[in-house]
């Protein structure tokens, strides 16, 4: 197994990389009970020095429910009969779930609300019980 090419900068080594085959469910007919066409590719990332601690943690977070036990992303593909296109769309996903975890989070300003939103929202209310009093029967209250 060759590289993964994330983006121009960022290549995961191969040896960061494992990935075992098994039988697949779905398409395949006959051929589904004889070939092992699912691909479960496995990425250390605790031990890859690819990434930088940042990147690492958006990936677990990111990818939380993938992780087994060892602190490995687990990547799934069986969407061909056939390995290698499998084995290729697993690493395309996790490609993608390295870059989408690149990406930093624009940081939350703290705002307030304005006047006029305060003003809207106590008009809106002030009507919503208006119109929950005109509902009700005038010897209720």
């Amino acid at each position: 197994m060759s590289d993964l090419q994330v983006t121009d900068e960022l290549v995961i080594p191969a040896s960061a990389l494992t990935w075992t085959a098994a039988r697949a469910s779905g398409p395949g007919g006959q051929n589904v009970n004889k070939v092992s066409s699912k691909v479960d590719l496995r990425f250390d990332l605790a031990a890859t020095d690819a990434l930088s601690p940042a990147v690492k943690a958006r990936l677990r977070a990111l990818a939380a429910s993938r992780l087994d036990k060892d602190g490995r992303l687990v990547i799934t593909s069986q969407v061909t009969r056939d390995q290698p296109r499998n084995l290729e769309d697993a690493r395309e996903k996790l490609a993608a779930l390295i870059r989408r975890a690149l990406v930093v989070p624009k940081p939350r300003k703290k705002t307030k609300p304005s006047r006029g939103a305060k003003e809207r929202r106590l008009t809106e209310k002030k009507q919503q019980a208006e119109k929950k009093q005109a509902r009700q029967r005038p010897g209720d209250w």
